[in-house]
């Protein structure tokens, strides 16, 4: 074990993708501002994702927070360059867990981090950064960067191609043909005390087919293979696992597909955990169906094992309690796209977990937590896209984890930064649709449909120093908390061009640390629509540590119900630097925009905006559960939120009319296609 795990992690590292610059030092230890002018450190290209590019740029000084890094992009060989969103700036946001002692103390560096979104898989781009500040650059202040984004996971050409039946199977085969999975994958496979005797069959690139049918071993029978009475599948160890040992090469993984000739079922009967890959790099799975096991694939454990550049695509999960899972800190390269999770829970409303659903009736057995997430993940370059997500207690999660290992000296294969969710369609869970908790910089959550959570649907719980983007995300009922979670002290929350019809209201707080709750650090909004749902929360609430968050250029209904905006941040004198917020509530947008001078571009909505998107019944059981997908969130013309927004580089600079609109969905563009594809 110990060797394969150096080998695993070794692997990890010299597959990284090849980039023209790639800084070969470790971030710097966070530092102290001197004095106001900006001196440039080292420049980071992130792993790259199928469409997006993520980069740092470490800097000391600029005490005073006025650099700015423009950077533009174009795919190589084109003539004409375009303009990039600014970098963010991070500037020693501390992330402490007052909730959790012992659990993370981590500081944001003194840098800035950003993205380059929407990009073709498997193309080469150049982009172009620039420092510049009015108190002066020292250092290198030009960055130019050729890079690579990684192209979707395919079969390779070439490989050797085997056959796998079902045991009891009788009909005519495809030769090389094999008794169940683990014969061909391995030179040969028995039960009993010879189960791990036999090297792997498979080598980079091979295809393993498996035919149609149930795999499902009766793993209680001893040495059963030997005895000809006996026909049951599959040769699994006493615990019913698949142990995958061999790796494959992100140009030549090894595949396990379905033929096409039934659906193929990997039935765990009960077991703890039916697919380990924790020792496999590089292993391709789709069109499997994994069903009854608690755990279908485990991928890593932090501190113990992982794996890296796992794919599953166009596969099915149900009856399961975790789907994939890996927090293991050398995963990296995932691609989990187009599969459908369908947990244990109650698949006919809605419950939360807390004391505030207690008044449902069956709240005791429903809000047990049978399912607990579809995907966890953990380290760098994961893509998870285009799923369906549907009754589990989260839908996909970033593990909190807690601090980087050995942080500030981590190695760059080891860090949480660079990680897509997108259109994923994810319904009825009991507390967040997408957790970004735990994960550093770089992180991507973008057309997404959320509906029916039963506490906030998002979370940030917490992130460190960011950015995390939410981008285009539609939200649909989350009726107890709201749409969005900042516990545990976030830093670094973007959140650009949002639909949520829930309340924007992380928790309130007017405390000082230790025990903070509810409040982040850092925070931006700009072109987004938030509809209160709750009465007894406030339509808009801010809670920031810090004055630099800003909000500005939104739609917001309000509603009934008394002081509908907050703004919660530090004396309005403290411009830099952290303290504790004080609580200010107002009666309306006018009187909280004069107060705070935020959202004084923003305006006031009702749902007669949209083409179909009702209020929520207030009336009905709290437990009701609504489909968001049959809702049309376009906004009707001559709306309001119509022209409303403001321009923000490769985010929405392909706007209709005038200016961009508000929300997630621009003029009569229908919604992204969220879900599996096929």
């Amino acid at each position: 074990m110990q060797r394969k795990l150096i080998w695993c992690i070794a692997v990890g590292w010299l597959l990284w993708p090849a980039l023209t610059l790639l800084a070969q030092e470790q971030p710097p230890t966070p530092q102290t501002l001197a004095g106001n002018a900006v001196r440039s450190g080292s420049f980071i290209v992130e792993m790259p994702t199928l469409e997006n590019l993520g980069f740092e740029w470490f800097i000391s000084g600029d005490a005073n927070r006025t650099a700015s890094v423009s950077v533009q992009y174009r795919e190589k060989g084109q003539k004409n360059w375009r303009k990039g969103l600014p970098m963010f700036r991070l500037q020693g946001e501390r992330v402490d867990a007052p909730s959790f002692p012992g659990a993370l103390s981590y500081v944001a560096p003194n840098m800035f981090a950003g993205s380059i979104f929407d990009l073709k898989p498997g193309t080469t781009y150049e982009a172009v950064f620039r420092l510049t500040d009015p108190d002066g650059v020292t250092g290198e202040a030009t960055k130019k960067v050729t890079v690579k984004t990684r192209s979707e996971p395919q079969p390779a050409v070439g490989g050797r191609t085997f056959h796998v039946y079902p045991f009891d199977y009788s009909g005519p085969k495809q030769e090389p043909a094999f008794k169940g999975l683990l014969q061909a994958y391995y030179a040969n496979s028995v039960g009993g005390d010879w189960y791990n005797a036999f090297p792997p069959r498979v080598r980079p690139g091979d295809i393993i087919l498996v035919h149609g049918g149930v795999y499902k071993d009766d793993r209680y029978r001893y040495g059963h293979e030997l005895m000809s009475q006996y026909t049951e599948c599959c040769n699994t160890t006493y615990d019913g696992t698949y142990y995958l040992t061999a790796s494959g090469t992100e140009d030549r993984p090894i595949v396990i597909k379905a033929a096409g000739d039934g659906e193929v079922i990997f039935d765990g009967d009960g077991n703890y955990n039916l697919f380990n890959l924790m020792g496999a790099n590089f292993n391709y799975f789709e069109g499997i169906t994994f069903r009854n096991t608690l755990i279908a694939i485990e991928a890593g454990i932090k501190n113990i094992a992982g794996c890296v550049g796992l794919t599953v695509k166009r596969s099915k999960f149900e009856d399961v309690g975790v789907g994939i899972h890996t927090d293991y800190a050398g995963s990296a390269e995932y691609y989990i796209a187009d599969n459908v999770f369908i947990g244990r829970h109650n698949p006919a409303r809605v419950v939360g977990w807390t004391p505030a659903w207690k008044s449902v009736p069956g709240f005791e057995q429903d809000s047990r937590d049978l399912s607990q997430y579809a995907i966890k993940v953990y380290g760098p370059g994961h893509v998870v896209a285009f799923n369906r997500v549907r009754n589990f207690h989260d839908g996909i999660d970033h593990a909190t984890y807690g601090d980087p290992d050995s942080y500030p000296h981590t190695a760059r294969s080891r860090l949480p930064s660079s990680i897509d969710f997108y259109n994923n369609d994810i319904s009825n869970v009991h507390d967040n649709c997408i957790e970004a908790d735990g994960a550093m910089h770089n992180i991507r959550v973008m057309r997404n449909l959320c509906a029916n959570s039963g506490e906030h649907s998002y979370s940030l719980q917490p992130i460190f120093g960011g950015p995390a983007y939410f981008i285009r995300n539609l939200l649909y009922n989350s009726p107890d908390a709201g749409s969005i979670k900042f516990s545990e002290t976030p830093a670094g929350g973007v959140f650009y061009h949002n639909t949520w019809v829930s309340n924007f209201s992380p928790g309130p707080t007017n405390c000082a640390r230790p025990g903070c709750g509810s409040v982040g650090q850092n925070i931006v909004l700009r072109n987004n629509l938030f509809l209160r749902q709750r009465t007894s929360n406030p339509a808009f609430q801010m809670s920031t540590l810090t004055n630099y968050s800003s909000s500005d250029y939104n739609g917001f209904y309000s509603g009934p119900g008394a002081d509908p905006f907050e703004w919660n941040s530090p004396v309005f004198s403290l411009e830099l630097g952290e303290s504790t917020p004080e609580r200010r509530k107002f009666p309306d947008l006018e009187a909280y925009s004069k107060a705070t001078g935020q959202d004084s571009h923003s305006v006031l909505i009702d749902f007669d905006v949209f083409r179909n998107v009702p209020p929520y019944d207030s009336a009905s059981p709290i437990s009701t559960l609504y489909d968001a997908n049959g809702m049309d969130f376009r906004l009707k013309p001559g709306s309001m939120p119509i022209d409303k927004g403001v321009v923000i580089p490769n985010i929405n600079d392909d706007y209709d009319g005038v200016a961009p609109d508000l929300g997630a969905l621009e003029g009569d563009r229908p919604a992204p296609h969220v879900g599996p594809r096929d």
